[in-house]
């Protein structure tokens, strides 16, 4: 029995990406953000259902969050480095 529901499951995934490449850019685009929304609160309703502390789910926004300013810029990858631009103030040696 579980077999049938994980391969339903992975079925409906299948699908659902099957869907993501027929739309266009600008649909595309809602649709992933729609996705994303949807994770979000799926993670935020997990979290809350296992009853993760405070804590922990304070850390791992501010991760995420790190995370996103990390990919939108404000910097530069040096292979697996990220160098923030505001490492590159020029300071004096005396």
């Amino acid at each position: 029995m579980p077999e049938k529901i994980i391969a339903a499951i992975m079925l409906a995934g299948c699908l659902v990406l099957l869907l993501r490449v027929f739309l266009g850019t600008r649909r595309r685009a809602r649709f992933d953000a729609a996705i994303a929304r949807f994770s979000a609160r799926l993670g935020r309703g997990t979290d809350t259902l296992i009853g993760l502390p405070a804590s922990r789910r304070r850390a791992r926004r501010e991760a995420e969050a790190a995370i996103r300013r990390a990919r939108e810029g404000g910097g530069q990858w040096d292979g697996n480095v990220y160098r923030p631009k505001s490492f590159k103030k020029d300071r004096k040696l005396h």
